[in-house]
Parts: C-alpha cells; structure tokens; sequence
C-alpha cells in the first residue's frame, strides 16, 4: 500500500527554481515487499532523494529458541530461516555443533549433504530469477522456473520426507540414505530444468525490455559491497570471486570441478546473469557427486524386513531372538534410519548419534540410548566451547556462532544471516535513482524474512 504525505521540504535548485520532495510509504503491505519490509522514501517527482528501510516485521526469536531446545530439536528451526533453500541451514548448524564435538561424518554422509545442498541451492535461485522476472511483467518465465522448482520439490520429499519444512540433518550425519532410484530421478529432473533455462534465457537475456529494466540500475561497487560484508552472488556480480566453498572448503567441495560465475559492474543484470550461471554449476556439483560417491546399503534393500511397529511389538512381548536376522521398514519420514545405512551415513559415536531403529526396538541398550538422545536435559552432551562456522548459503556467507556450557543445548547461538548486510546497502542502491528502480533492485537482494528476521 502506498500514500503521500504532505510535502517535506523546498530547496532551491542550481536554476534558482524551488523544487518540492515527498515522502512516500512503500511497504510493509505492499506485494513487492513481501509484506514485512517498509521502505520510506523521500522523493522529487519519480526521482529517489533518500531511503529509510524499516525491518523486523517477521522476528522469529530463532537465536533464543536455539538456547532453549536441545541439539538436534533445534534443526526444524533452521528450516524457517531461508524457507526457500533449507538444505543449506541444516547443513551449516549440524557441522557447527560437530566442529564443538570432534565428530566427523562418514564419507558417503558428507556426499549426502553436497547433494542435499546444491539441489537446495538451485530451488532458491529459480525462485528468485521467477519470482524477479514475474514483478517485471515476465509471467510466463516465471512459470517456467517454478515447474521446474516443483521437479526439485518432488525430489526432496523423496530424500527426506518433506518439500520444505525438511529437518533432514542430525548432529554427526543425516536423516536417511538417499532413496533407491534418487540418481536417475535426479538426472531426469535436471534435464527438464536445462531445458527451462534455456528457454527462460532466450526470454530474457536478450529482451530488450527486460535489460532496459535490470541494466544500469541497483548498482553497486566492489569497494562498497566489500565494506558492508555483503557475500553471495551479490558480491560477485562485483567480480568478487568469493565462494564459501573455493575460500574455505568443507565436506568434499575440494574434490569437485566447478567455477564460481562473477559479474563486471555490480547492477541487476549482472545478478541475474550469476544466478542463471550458477544453477548450471550446482547441477554439474551434483552430477560429479553422484559418479563419486562412495557405495552404501540402504535399508530398503535386503529381502528379508519388518515393519517397525512390529520389532516395537515383539519387542514388548519379549521375543528378541530373531529381531536380528530382519531389516526395519519405515515410513517415508523415517527412510533410510535402518542397521543397514547408519555406518554409511551417520557417524559411529553413541553419545552423539541416535541408533538404528532395528535397537531402538529390538534391545535395552539401544532403547535406553534412544531416550537419552531425545529427552530434555539428556541428549547431544556438547563440550564446553565456542566456534563459529560458515557454508555458502543461496544468499552467501550462511554462519553459525555457537557457545556451549557443556550441556544438551547451546547457552548462546547466533546466527549471520547473508541477506542482513545487503539489506543494510539497500538504500545506497536506491537513493539518486527511480521509484521504478526499486522493483528489480529489491527481487535482486533476494530477501527471505526468515533470515533476515531472526
């Protein structure tokens, strides 16, 4: 919703006329501001004289709900800061808790996680190229990209049970094992997506229209997203060249061929074009993990297996003899949490890692360890300490600084969320330019009130 309020001030201008500014209300009820951001802007007839952004319509509280629940309670709470790429936010908080515990996950875990965080990444930057493209009048590439961010969708509730909301890491590995036929799903999916980019880059990279809109506009200089820490594509349409993953490498992104797609001038188009750049180089992470990846069972595989709720029921009858002999079979939320997959996806440590579900119902000892991951004041028992550790985000720099007091939850976390700092530049992106401007300016900063909230 927009307004005018009577005019602020006259200044005289280098003719001697007196010209007149106004303010104007953008936001928070306003579809481009996604309903949590107001934006005050003094303006001279179209042209942007000063900005004010107002933030913290969407406080989450997420720091303090972090220091309240224990461990692993609190990964359904990272879903919430960037919905839109979730992956990326369990990854980063599982390994900052392991960096506090020494753990180290197994090898086909830390595959795993690569590839739950790439496709995560992609779903992210088709939302964010559509979503742009839509507020720009481009409808139809907007259908494009989120036919092809549903495919993604489809795969991940595969993978883990949920499209969104997916809590799919565990301190010291990840929920399940990939799915049976994940790999050729994956590889047909990416075809399709190939195929709508194409197309989308022939709608818009050419289109007059949409340069005359996204070209020269929301600029901003090397030195200026340097100094307000800004990361991500953001930065590298700069031509920065940093990447969480080349900087610092974690889990095995050391072993795989990618480059990191940078910009020239630091306005919308070359945002655009980083973004549509680095889609391809997610789905060519991917690939290469799935040639590497090393070999595990999966718990769907053995031919001889039990409903879960049946080990429960003889458990309880105390017939235990041949509980052994059978693999559990789970619902799809619990796929993958079998004998048969824990060693290739979850670290080998019971004070940190829940046990498979065929001890969770077929023994004492993995019954007593099960409660004592999962109920208050006993659970994860981190060491005492402080670390802060970070992973290429869909915005940039996604880190965690977390304090233990050797308890089962954190005494303090905090949480540096990537689209905070550009948020903080945007009006030096808007200010001396159009009110027009700010449509394309704000769909590149892609803001996720989740994260920039907290």
């Amino acid at each position: 919703m927009t307004n005018t309020a009577p005019e602020i001030s006259k200044k005289p201008s280098a003719d001697g006329r007196r010209h007149q500014t106004y303010l104007l209300n953008m936001g928070p009820a306003h579809p481009a501001m996604h309903g949590i951001i107001r934006l005050v802007l003094e303006i001279e007839g179209e042209k942007i004289v000063n900005t004010e952004t107002e933030i913290g319509y969407l406080h989450r509280a997420f720091e303090k709900h972090a220091e309240v629940e224990p461990w692993n309670n609190v990964v359904p709470w990272t879903d919430r800061l960037n919905y839109v790429s979730p992956l990326i936010n369990n990854v980063g908080y599982a390994m900052t808790v392991e960096k506090l515990c020494g753990i180290e996950v197994p090898e086909r875990g830390q595959y795993i996680r690569v590839i739950a965080s790439e496709i995560s990444r992609i779903t992210d930057h088709l939302t964010c190229v559509g979503a742009s493209a839509m507020e720009l009048g481009a409808f139809t590439v907007f259908l494009y990209l989120i036919k092809s961010r549903e495919y993604l969708y489809q795969l991940i509730d595969q993978l883990t049970g949920a499209r969104i909301t997916t809590a799919y890491t565990r301190v010291g590995g990840v929920k399940g094992d990939l799915p049976p036929d994940f790999k050729d799903k994956c590889r047909a999916v990416f075809k399709k997506i190939r195929e709508d980019i194409h197309d989308s880059d022939r709608l818009l990279t050419k289109n007059r229209i949409f340069i005359d809109r996204m070209e020269g506009t929301g600029i901003i200089s090397k030195q200026d997203a340097l100094a307000y820490s800004i990361t991500g594509p953001f930065l590298r349409s700069t031509g920065v060249p940093y990447d969480v993953r080349k900087a610092h490498p974690y889990l095995i992104y050391d072993r795989l061929n990618f480059e990191v797609p940078v910009g020239t001038t630091g306005d919308n188009f070359d945002r655009y074009l980083v973004r549509l750049a680095e889609i391809e180089q997610s789905m060519r992470i991917v690939e290469q993990c799935f040639e590497q990846i090393p070999e595990g069972k999966h718990s769907l595989e053995p031919s001889e297996m039990e409903n879960a709720f049946d080990f429960q029921d003889q458990g309880k009858q105390g017939d235990t003899a041949l509980l052994y002999k059978y693999q559990a079979k789970v619902d799809q939320t619990l796929e993958g949490m079998g004998r048969s997959s824990d060693g290739a996806a979850r670290a080998h440590d019971r004070g940190h890692v829940m046990p498979p579900k065929e001890e969770t119902y077929g023994n004492i000892e993995g019954l007593m360890d099960h409660f004592q991951m999962v109920m208050w004041s006993w659970g994860v028992k981190v060491p005492a300490g402080e670390t802060y550790f970070a992973v290429e985000g869909g915005n940039g720099e996604l880190g965690f600084h977390i304090v233990s007091s050797g308890g089962d939850r954190a005494y303090r976390v905090r949480c540096r969320p990537p689209c905070l700092y550009i948020m903080a530049a945007l009006p030096k992106l808007l200010n001396s330019g159009w009110v027009a401007d700010i449509i394309p300016t704000f769909g590149s900063v892609n803001m996720i009130g989740g994260e920039l909230d907290r």
